[in-house]
């Protein structure tokens, strides 16, 4: 069984920083792609950021140039470092992981922008 525990959500005040951090744990012989979304009130779950298993990224166009994804393979662990955050960056952000054919989701961290 997989688990995907995340954390480094929090209240941040507009134009400032965040590193979220998703680790894997469990059998799993190797992670392909890793994702972050978000899903803030009353809108749906959105895409965020990507990476692949050789560590090819994209972004949203609301995110590029301020958040930047990464992996540490060794650790199983995905990374969002979020920087110059706007209020509308408010949401629930979710990692997930591709094992094979099947995707796994963590469970969520709230980040919260707001002076």
């Amino acid at each position: 069984q997989v688990k995907l525990v995340e954390s480094g959500g929090g209240l941040v005040q507009p134009g400032g920083s965040l590193r979220l951090s998703c680790a894997a744990s469990g059998t799993i012989f190797r992670i392909n792609a890793m994702d972050w979304y978000r899903q803030a009130p009353g809108k749906q779950r959105e895409l965020v950021a990507h990476i692949t298993t050789d560590g090819a990224t994209n972004y949203a166009d609301s995110v590029k140039g301020r958040f930047t994804i990464s992996r540490d393979n060794a650790k199983s662990t995905v990374y969002l470092q979020m920087n110059s955050l706007k209020p509308e960056d408010t949401a629930v952000y979710y990692c997930n992981i591709w094992v094979g054919n099947r995707v796994y989701w963590g469970q969520g961290t709230q980040v919260t922008v707001s002076s």
